[in-house]
């Protein structure tokens, strides 16, 4: 799927690829992290949600496995980035 920029405080874009459950976000901060085995749900419900950081919070940030996919801008990651 194409990259689709957000309305959000917190985070600028999302990319989801449904083939590998895989689910990019970029921070307002420039880092870009990667979740691992999201459903297509979760990024719909995502997409759809009055406050995107809130539902970031809410089913994703603690949810998921993750890694940083742009060390070039924070190094690597091992927490959640929020």
């Amino acid at each position: 799927m194409p990259r689709v920029d957000l309305q959000s405080t917190s985070l600028s874009a999302a990319t989801y690829q449904e083939q590998s459950a895989s689910l990019d976000l970029e921070f307002r901060s420039g880092a870009i992290y990667r979740y691992i085995g999201v459903p297509a749900q979760v990024y719909q419900e995502l997409l759809h949600s009055e406050s995107k950081g809130r539902y970031f919070n809410q089913h994703i940030r603690n949810g998921f496995t993750y890694t940083q996919i742009d060390p070039a801008r924070s190094g690597t990651a091992r927490n959640s980035p929020l």
